[in-house]
């Protein structure tokens, strides 16, 4: 994506590509949308997508395919072994990951849970630079535990540090001090997810890698995010503005001994895989895949999306396809910034987000800011968006409510998918509910799953404040929708 100044002097990200399909939405009226929302269980993840104007709950799996792709999955070779289509993505993979091996599986939690088992046991701790819920849940499943040991901007909402996402290398080394061989690997994840989004340096994925190999342990390295992340080094570490694409993945790889990614986000196809030399892991894993995903050729994946995944991430090594997503994030970060709607800044990857616990003050965290925020904003827009906070946490080891240090709404930005005037929509909708926020109350809990509650828990408001809020709406926009 080329930055373009308009004649007033402003910025606009302007599309490198042309619309050639289109599926039609629709927005519903807001009576049905507070209907909608209460049979959800006040939980942004049990709508029908028939009552969604603007999907931005999540990138993955839903990112617009391009015309290569679409063409690709009519090569595909249904071999059930040893197909040809699965030889193309895995040259595609070695090309820009330049591992020895690649092992396919449905998705990407599908490749934690099989490192999980080979590599955890009981009483383990694995050091990152943050947690994502499924990432921390099969670790736990396997007896081990997490220790995130992000730097001290990380979890700093309004920042201007360009890499918030990356680990902090003395609390590493204090970590193998403390834990010694309790540590299987560190991980770390690119575009880190539950804080905005935000990425890891090339320098600090080096330094890292070097007290890893220091203490004889493999470093792990989720790339599911990578794509945004690769636009931020280019753009934000000097040593590298010169690099192609391509050069700075490879060198990412080069720096890391395992990696495994989500090609629902990682190739903008339906899939995902592991990467890695080590000979002894490698078989190890092999044994598992037809056990858990399907034969060593497919993984769990149907070829076609093999096909378009090959394709996919050979498109991801182009500046114009990558800087999509960041370009359109920061517009709208802008221009809610401009509206004094706090959000998480430096705009980073994934999705915009919003800052829950200040735009809803006078929530307090058992209550689910974040929650009641995604609620509110789907109400009044039919914008459906992720919570990331409290919901998304677990119980404490005493029954507690486990509060999250930060509440944010996130606003994904499934790439080549929205136009500049559903972004411009959404904006202005995001500003009059932050005029109205006093309107919105907090919720509790209803029906509480014991595993990733997020998913399919439901909520129930804990006033009428719902209602309230469609009537301002009805009373400021008349016979809008």
């Amino acid at each position: 994506m080329n930055k373009i100044r308009m004649t007033n002097g402003s910025e606009l990200p302007l599309e490198m590509h042309k619309v050639k399909i289109v599926q039609k939405i629709a927005l519903k009226p807001i009576e049905r949308r507070l209907e909608a929302i209460k049979e959800a269980g006040n939980n942004t993840f049990m709508l029908n997508n028939r009552d969604i104007f603007l999907d931005m709950l999540t990138d993955s799996g839903v990112n617009a395919m391009s015309d290569r792709q679409q063409a690709a999955m009519l090569l595909a070779d249904d071999s059930y072994a040893g197909s040809e289509s699965f030889y193309r993505l895995e040259a595609s993979v070695k090309k820009v990951f330049e591992k020895k091996y690649f092992l396919p599986a449905h998705q990407g939690r599908a490749c934690e849970h099989l490192l999980s088992r080979v590599l955890i046991k009981q009483g383990d701790i694995v050091p990152m630079n943050f947690h994502f819920t499924t990432t921390r849940a099969h670790i736990r499943l396997q007896g081990g535990d997490i220790l995130e040991i992000p730097n001290d901007e990380a979890l700093k909402l309004k920042s201007v540090h360009p890499f918030k996402g990356s680990l902090d290398i003395d609390k590493l080394k204090q970590a193998f001090k403390d834990h010694g061989e309790r540590i299987p690997f560190v991980r770390l994840e690119a575009g880190t997810n539950l804080i905005g989004g935000q990425p890891i340096s090339l320098q600090n994925i080096k330094e890292t890698h070097a007290v890893c190999k220091q203490h004889g342990v493999p470093l792990m390295l989720d790339a599911s995010l990578l794509q945004d992340n690769l636009f931020f080094i280019k753009t934000r570490e000097a040593e590298y503005k010169d690099k192609s694409v391509l050069e700075i993945c490879n060198e990412v790889a080069r720096n890391v001994d395992i990696i495994y990614f989500s090609a629902r986000k990682f190739g903008n196809g339906r899939g995902g895989g592991i990467c890695l030399n080590d000979d002894a892991v490698y078989e190890k894993l092999r044994e598992l895949i037809p056990l858990f995903e399907g034969y060593v050729t497919y993984g769990g994946m149907s070829v076609k999306e093999m096909e378009a995944i090959a394709v996919g991430i050979e498109e991801t090594m182009d500046m114009d396809m990558i800087s999509q997503g960041p370009g359109f994030i920061k517009y709208m970060a802008d221009e809610l910034i401009k509206a004094g709607v706090p959000v998480v800044t430096p705009a980073g990857g994934l999705g915009c987000h919003l800052d829950a616990g200040s735009f809803l003050p006078h929530i307090k965290g058992e209550e689910f800011p974040a929650a009641s925020l995604a609620s509110a904003l789907y109400i009044i827009s039919g914008v459906r968006g992720m919570e990331r906070g409290t919901m998304s946490e677990e119980r404490n080891a005493d029954g507690s409510e486990g509060v999250s240090a930060i509440e944010l709404v996130r606003l994904a930005m499934p790439r080549r998918v929205f136009t500049m005037s559903q972004i411009n929509f959404a904006i202005d909708r995001i500003a009059w509910l932050f005029k109205n926020r006093d309107i919105i109350g907090g919720l509790r809990w209803k029906e509480e799953p014991k595993i990733l509650r997020f998913f399919n828990g439901k909520l129930e408001p804990l006033n009428d404040w719902q209602e309230r809020l469609v009537q301002k709406f009805k009373q400021d926009f008349e016979d809008s929708l």
